[in-house]
């Protein structure tokens, strides 16, 4: 079988496949997978490679192709640039509650047999040789829709071990929920599906694993906290009624599942359980997320906001729950937009003008390859600031551009304006709709979760920002954006990851299980596809702010 060698930045990986394979998946095999958005679909240019040595197309030299559309008719070396390549900066951290350390497993010591028995409650899951009592371990598992973050846990001191993360698996079929929930709803596709997500957990255990010295068998439980659809999918559960009204999940969260009928290889007779659910699309990762910030105990109004390829939030009035979410699609994770990409080397995720500076950072410092959604909010927001870009989204005309450095930026690509970022990358028209698409999903929710409550902006006292994205973001590029209301600039909080620290105080905490699912009754849960205001709210949110900019 012909040898594919791929080469990125500081990394090489080797595979064999048979003629006819895609290059695609042939990156996925060797380890160092190309980022396609569109599963293979040949539509968003997103797996571009240079294939350095004879190809299938009979090429005598390098030549870029696409990964998707190349097959494989001899050996090759292939070149990934660090826009293609899958790998990226994950969160993994987020605000932490305090809980005692009272978990559902226990362990008991008997000296006549030399045996540990292993209790989940008051029942016996397993039996193990010699003195164990002190080494009882659990997994937190945050599955999101584009990332993993996996934590092995001390259960007697609730201590950390460690954390490892990756990029989820399923994003090859799909970056939303709802391509996800399309699939699953067939049982080969359902299969496949909870197939590669239990088989990269694995993985994640083994690494873990590796890295603390701690043996699979003595991981006794495992919380998995995610989107509703998300568990559906790790759980093997059918969700295509999550697709459909009235949107009822099969499952009810507040569970428990078993680990070994999941195929998670973890210790024999160990559970996974599954946080409470508060609909089709507030999922166990909000409640986790209410747990890590001890929402339904904050005085005064409250919003919590998770911004990724969902925008969900919860409102908190002296601790009463109000919850709703909006679809805002992957543009904030650099998807769907033309030099757009995952927070991996190279991306810009800071632009910023000072002055008459304009400052770009890329992450590692390295030489800008694509705009990740952090530096794509930044750059729209400065740009709609600056009043670069009017109101309505339209790149200003040739010398309309208040600022200099900007105006400057201003070119045609084929014909169409573009705004030069920093080497190849560009920002389109078209990527300006994207975000304007995205931001108004979750201004809108805003905006009707208070109306729902018959309150305003300037009467929120704190705002809570959670998800990985969202802790990559300025405060300013929210307001300039016009993603959150201009009173809440000074009263902005980014607090993580809460998934998964929330997560961990339901692993090492049986009590919070119970609370949190009684709290979950008293949610109320608002539809905005039933809310007859929506679709005019989310027209006027797309608009940027109107704003006169600083002298």
């Amino acid at each position: 079988m012909p040898t594919i060698q791929f080469r990125a930045t500081g990394m090489c990986a080797s595979v064999e496949v048979p003629e006819g394979t895609s290059l695609l998946e042939a990156s996925r095999r060797s380890g160092l997978a190309v980022e396609a958005p569109c599963n293979g679909a040949g539509t968003c240019g997103k797996c571009r490679v240079r294939v350095a040595a004879p190809g299938s197309a009979g090429a005598a030299g390098p030549r870029d192709v696409l990964a998707c559309q190349a097959e494989v008719a001899g050996d090759l070396v292939v070149e990934i640039p660090g826009s293609s390549l899958t790998g990226l900066r994950i969160l993994t951290e987020g605000v932490q509650v305090r809980v005692p350390v009272a978990p559902r497993i226990r362990k008991l010591f008997r000296p006549e047999h030399d045996r540990t028995d292993v209790f989940a409650g008051a029942d016996r899951v397993g039996s193990e040789p010699g003195d164990t009592s002190g080494e009882s371990f659990g997994l937190v598992v945050d599955i999101g829709t584009t990332t993993l973050v996996a934590s092995l846990v001390d259960l007697g001191n609730g201590v950390e071990r460690l954390s490892r993360s990756s990029l989820n698996p399923q994003t090859r079929h799909g970056q939303d929920v709802l391509s996800r929930i399309e699939m699953g709803s067939t049982a080969e596709g359902l299969e496949r599906l909870q197939g590669e997500l239990i088989a990269e957990l694995n993985r994640l255990v083994r690494s873990l694993c590796s890295g603390s010295g701690v043996a699979p068998g003595r991981i006794h439980e495992a919380v998995f906290s995610g989107n509703t659809a998300m568990l559906h999918l790790a759980a093997g559960a059918d969700p295509r009624s999550l697709g459909r009204f009235p949107y009822t999940p099969v499952l009810a969260g507040h569970q428990y599942l078993g680990a070994r009928d999941l195929g998670l290889e973890i210790a024999p007779g160990s559970q996974v359980y599954l946080p409470p659910f508060l609909s089709a699309y507030v999922g166990a990762d909000i409640v986790s997320g209410i747990l890590a910030t001890e929402l339904h105990r904050q005085p005064g109004v409250v919003l919590f906001v998770d911004i990724g390829t969902n925008g969900e939030m919860v409102l908190s009035v002296d601790g009463r729950l109000t919850a709703t979410s909006t679809a805002a699609g992957p543009a904030f994770e650099g998807m769907n937009i033309v030099c757009g990409m995952r927070a991996s080397a190279g991306a810009v995720e800071v632009f910023a003008v000072d002055g008459q500076d304009i400052r770009v950072e890329t992450i590692g410092a390295a030489e800008p390859v694509g705009l990740c959604g952090s530096g794509l909010l930044d750059l729209v927001g400065e740009l709609a600031w600056h009043g670069s870009l009017d109101r309505n989204g339209r790149f200003a005309g040739a010398g309309r551009h208040p600022h200099p450095g900007l105006g400057g930026r201003l070119a045609l690509r084929e014909g169409r304006p573009v705004f030069q970022v920093a080497g190849p990358v560009f920002l389109t028209q078209k990527d300006v709709r994207q975000v304007q698409l995205a931001k108004g999903a979750v201004r809108a929710g805003i905006d009707l979760l208070l109306r729902s409550q018959g309150l305003g902006p300037a009467q929120v006292d704190r705002v809570l920002i959670a998800g990985s994205f969202g802790y990559h973001l300025r405060t300013s590029a929210l307001v300039n954006l016009g993603l959150v209301p201009e009173a809440f600039g000074d009263r902005v909080a980014f607090v993580g990851n809460t998934s998964q620290s929330g997560g961990r105080a339901f692993l090492v905490n049986a009590r919070s299980r119970a609370d949190m699912a009684e709290l979950a009754t008293r949610v109320r849960v608002l539809e905005l596809a039933n809310d007859p205001a929506f679709e005019k709210t989310f027209v006027a949110a797309m608009a940027f702010p109107e704003r006169k900019p600083p002298a």
